[in-house]
């Protein structure tokens, strides 16, 4: 099977990491992929693919601005966008759509061409908080709603987020609920030096963007209050607008490691690994992979219950905050993980198997798979019908 891939390879997001993880799974099952993302023609920025019996063929689409959140593309992209299609003649496009005017214009492109259109929509949310940041991922929600209705399929993460577009009118048969899938065989328990590296009796970790809809200063707050005993460490993994002002009220406190951004996977896999308590305080979230990957490396979670994070580590696998209250339960959670280390130890191993029964990157591309044949077929039973 030949699929045409609009995603992101950078700057580092969630979309990029799913565009990378998702496209190397389907090279490795033999299929063909050819990669359309916004870039340059060479891009010293975006995160190279793990090499592969085939590797995908990049179509690089000119850009006006991109960021983490949105992409501006130039006039020229919808043409380059329209011939490469044509040329390549892919069975399916597949789009892990990253707020862009393209995304709009796409149901027109694939219909013109004959093409059976996939559209995975991860865009962060959060039904329950009322804010700046929910009420914007609303906005998009609301926005996009009348276009996902001319795709053949959306892949979503939850039911909770099939809802919320049913609500706003997308029809539950133009609707895949395909959890996001972390490769549970390079994301494992195994031994790691990361504890004395960073002379760590007891060692927590946030892991992933410092931006307002991460709620990290919530955590930082949480942790400077409960004054932990000496030998515990949060590790602050990622980068950034809110690096530098979270470093000026923070920074100066021994017990908190600003490690950065980290590229090399090996090496943020060795983190979790020796990780005792991964914390994640979003306001707002689609399907965390960062989460994933901790459960899958037999990390306690904690998490609060927004976009699809909750229904993750309900029933033991996990713990849920409140994303009202993250600070004020955090100073009760963060000492009794110290006092009691058992508790973090068992709520480990449900973790790690909670990914092993339901978000296994095997399982996600079997569903992908099928859907793919089926998207496919229905596509040749409307054509047949002209």
């Amino acid at each position: 099977m030949h699929i045409a891939w609009l995603g992101k390879k950078s700057p580092a997001c969630g979309n990029v990491t799913y565009s990378r993880e998702i496209t190397n799974a389907l090279l490795d099952r033999g299929h063909r992929v050819s990669f359309m993302h916004f870039s340059p023609e060479t891009d010293p920025d975006h995160e190279d693919h793990e090499e592969h019996a085939q590797e995908a063929q990049d179509v690089a689409l000119p850009f006006l601005y991109k960021s983490t959140i949105y992409t501006v593309p130039s006039l020229r992209a919808h043409k380059i966008l329209v011939d490469s299609l044509r040329s390549l003649k892919p069975d399916l496009v597949h789009a892990s759509l990253a707020i862009s005017p393209l995304d709009f214009r796409l149901p027109e492109i694939c219909a013109e061409l004959d093409l059976p259109l996939v559209a995975t929509f991860h865009q962060p949310f959060d039904l329950k908080r009322h804010n700046i940041v929910s009420s914007t991922q609303q906005l998009t929600y609301q926005i996009y709603a009348p276009f996902l209705a001319d795709y053949n399929q959306v892949i979503i993460f939850s039911h909770i987020q099939k809802e919320l577009l049913n609500k706003l009118g997308v029809p539950n048969t133009r609707i895949a609920i395909i959890p996001n899938g972390v490769d549970s065989d390079r994301y494992c328990p195994a031994p790691s030096n990361i504890k004395a590296e960073l002379k760590a009796d007891r060692l927590f970790l946030y892991q992933g963007r410092l931006a307002a809809e991460k709620n990290v200063e919530a955590l930082l707050r949480a942790w400077r209050k409960s004054r932990m005993p000496e030998g515990c460490k949060l590790a602050i993994v990622g980068t950034g607008p809110l690096l530098s002002s979270l470093k000026a009220f923070y920074g100066s406190d021994p017990s908190i490691i600003w490690m950065g951004y980290i590229a090399d996977e090996q090496r943020r896999i060795e983190i979790l690994r020796g990780t005792d308590v991964f914390i994640l305080p979003s306001l707002v979230e689609g399907l965390s992979l960062s989460l994933l990957e901790a459960m899958s490396c037999g990390v306690a979670c904690i998490a609060t219950d927004v976009g699809a994070d909750g229904e993750v580590i309900e029933n033991g696998a996990g713990v849920i905050l409140d994303s009202h209250k993250v600070t004020s339960q955090l100073c009760t959670l963060l000492p009794l993980f110290v006092d009691h280390p058992e508790i973090a130890k068992i709520i480990g191993l449900k973790a790690r198997q909670r990914v092993l029964e339901r978000y296994t990157l095997v399982k996600n591309i079997d569903s992908l798979e099928a859907l793919y044949e089926q998207t496919m077929s229905q596509q040749w039973v409307r054509v047949s019908a002209f």
